[in-house]
């Protein structure tokens, strides 16, 4: 029957069957949550912020984890502490050539004193080195206000900062010291990078190697399992005397408490059947553990370190400290002075003030004070040399100047005075 135009049937008595809903199976999740102050391995091992090794059966790489192995925690803190300890001076190169030191800018005080609200300066400078040298990315935010100052350096949480590319232009979102959420150009942005081979993105000297530095966690990590008890330290032998298993197994656990448990007297009661054998550490386990001063050496030299400088006294003598000292300073800091001070002078100043001429530059000459004696001897020979007149040197020592002081003494052998001689010759 047609209505309207459309077709109307009456429904059949049969109903269709109906095929019963199936739901799937409900479980229970058990996912650990990570968080980002207390993160989980498993965060760290997918390659957030981690590198793998080429062998798979070497652990992943992370930061984390080299904070962990003393020798790499040794590199960054000699070169954070050591960085930090000593003046960051700014001067200005004039165009003669001559250098003179600018007191009067904000750098100084930030720099030097306080970089933040409460925060010393060289607290400031050292997370910033360290991470720097651990990550091979450190980061810090450096605001200025409307006329162009710089109010300060402010640290950031090095795991929260995420660099955000804009063509040429570099941005970063991170949340500051009160809380805020910012994204910021590079230019208020304070971003130490080592070995970046675009320009931007550091690399961690630990990441790089990451096959060097994994064998020597490994190391370090099997020579742990070693000392605390993780290899089989023992064999214990029970008799077959028992009357039934559950006997035994309660007798064979009393026994390795009693030889494993910390406070133990180590005379343990066996009975007539029973014995303890124990396992001394293999050649190979030996060797092991000798190994991990070559992980050592190799670690020290990613980080350029001297080996005097991680407490490794068998390559020198207490005699040459000086010269060790000396190395220090041109092989290592040097290196890794250079990069940072170039890198905060492009935050820290202007591009107008980096064209007058300003840069910075640490004052080294702290670590490698001399002696009264080898100061005043050296202070005498160029007072009398003559290029240092006598109220410069009182003013290097911190001494009062003297009246008439200004005056540079001539040398010893141009004080004989000719006037009576030719007046002599002429009479």
């Amino acid at each position: 029957m047609k209505l309207l135009g459309f077709n109307i049937s009456r429904a059949s008595s049969e109903a269709a069957p109906v095929s019963e809903r199936v739901e799937p199976p409900m479980v229970s999740a058990q996912a650990e949550t990570s968080g980002t102050s207390k993160p989980e391995s498993w965060l760290t091992d997918i390659g957030f912020g981690g590198s793998a090794p080429s062998n798979k059966r070497l652990p992943r790489v992370t930061p984390q984890r080299g904070e962990q192995h003393g020798t790499v925690f040794a590199c960054c803190n000699n070169l954070g502490g050591d960085l930090s300890k000593v003046p960051l001076k700014l001067w200005q190169r004039m165009p003669d050539g001559q250098e003179v030191r600018v007191r009067e800018h904000p750098a100084n005080y930030l720099l030097n004193v306080e970089s933040s609200p409460g925060v010393p300066a060289k607290l400031m400078r050292y997370g910033l080195v360290y991470a720097w040298a651990l990550r091979g990315n450190s980061y810090a935010y450096g605001p200025r206000d409307g006329g162009g100052e710089l109010e300060m350096i402010e640290l950031a949480l090095q795991d929260s900062c995420s660099v955000l590319r804009a063509g040429r232009e570099r941005f970063y979102d991170f949340t500051d010291g009160a809380g805020v959420l910012r994204r910021v150009p590079s230019r208020s942005m304070v971003h130490m990078r080592y070995m970046a081979l675009d320009g931007w993105t550091g690399r961690s000297p630990l990441q790089v190697a990451s096959e060097t530095v994994g064998l020597a966690f490994a190391g370090q990590e099997s020579a742990a399992r070693s000392v605390s008890g993780g290899h089989t330290k023992a064999v214990i032998k029970l008799a077959d005397n028992y009357e039934n298993a559950e006997d035994r197994e309660r007798n064979a656990r009393a026994i390795k408490a009693h030889v494993t448990k910390p406070g133990a007297d180590g005379i343990p009661v066996l009975g007539p059947d029973d014995d303890i054998k124990s396992l001394d550490l293999t050649a190979a386990d030996q060797e092991l553990l000798a190994s991990r001063k070559f992980d050592r050496e190799q670690l020290a030299a990613i980080y350029r370190m001297p080996p005097s400088k991680l407490q490794m006294l068998e390559y020198g003598v207490k005699a040459n400290g000086e010269q060790q000292a000396i190395d220090y300073l041109t092989d290592c800091l040097l290196h890794w002075s250079v990069l940072a001070e170039s890198t905060l002078a492009l935050s820290v100043l202007t591009r107008g003030e980096r064209q007058s001429g300003l840069f910075l530059r640490h004052d080294f000459g702290v670590l490698l004070q001399p002696t009264i004696k080898d100061q005043y001897e050296a202070m005498g020979k160029a007072i009398g040399g003559p290029f240092m007149t006598p109220n410069h040197g009182q003013k290097i020592l911190g001494l009062p100047i003297t009246p008439d002081g200004d005056k540079l003494n001539p040398a010893p052998n141009m004080t004989r005075d000719d006037s009576n001689q030719k007046k002599g010759k002429e009479e």
